[in-house]
């Protein structure tokens, strides 16, 4: 029944809708990362073996060492990112067991800990107390937790060192085909050698910068200039440091 002066539909209050706020965060760092890796020293590393070599006035000489090069340091970068998540793996493996030890061992030393780790945030003991009593009801939770804010460490991907390996590999690969790429069809070395500095020193540029761009925008050029200028001179130091051997050629 209605109430007298009053509509009988009921009536609601509408809250405007908060601003919305979205985080923008790298899905997956870690390729990101294994890629800088492999590409900073695939633009980088060929570059100075070809600028090196160059000095001795021989295409043939650089393509058949560069590609040498190329291809045995994409397999080792490859190797070095594989046996670096593994071992990262097998750390996080070993603490895991240690923290399900300690849970099950060494209860209120463990509830201590998470004392120690949440007190600064202001939280005292009496409103931990429930906390610490839900997490002990649940060994993998609480475990979880102490790897997560006491270690601070993430289980790892269990594919991570495959895709670690193939990432810093297949970017070492690319990055230095950029350099080595105008000896290939360039018969002169020394027009080779331009084409080379002036392509890679640009793809340096661009890589920099985009690199810099990701990590912190208002530092972007430097950092493009920054990351040109260390393969600018590692290519002019191995270059002058042929030179000064001309028994070698």
């Amino acid at each position: 029944m209605g109430v007298p002066g009053c509509s009988d539909h009921s009536t609601s209050i509408q809250i405007p809708n908060a601003p919305s706020h979205t985080e923008h965060h790298f899905s997956s760092p870690e390729v990101l990362r294994d890629a800088i890796i492999g590409l900073s020293d695939g633009l980088t590393v060929p570059f100075a073996l070809a600028a090196g070599l160059s000095s001795l006035d021989s295409t043939r000489i650089v393509v058949a060492a560069g590609f040498a090069e190329l291809v045995a340091g994409a397999i080792s970068m490859g190797l070095g990112g594989y046996l670096a998540a593994r071992t990262e793996a097998d750390h996080y493996d070993a603490e895991l067991a240690r923290e399900y030890r300690e849970v099950q061992e060494k209860p209120e030393e463990e509830a201590e800990e998470i004392i120690e780790i949440l007190e600064p945030y202001g939280l005292d003991r009496a409103t931990l107390g429930p906390v610490i009593d839900r997490l002990k009801q649940d060994p993998d939770k609480w475990v979880e937790f102490m790897m997560k804010f006491e270690l601070n460490l993430e289980r790892p991907d269990p594919h991570r060192s495959i895709l670690s390996a193939v990432t810093i590999g297949g970017s070492y690969l690319l990055g230095g085909l950029i350099p080595l790429l105008p000896y290939c069809f360039i018969s002169r070395t020394l027009h080779a050698l331009i084409a080379s500095s002036v392509i890679t020193l640009l793809a340096l540029l661009i890589f920099g910068y985009s690199k810099s761009r990701l990590i912190s925008p208002k530092g972007a050029w430097a950092g493009a200039i920054q990351t040109m200028l260390v393969g600018a001179v590692a290519a002019s130091a191995a270059y002058g440091l042929v030179t000064l051997f001309p028994e070698v050629k």
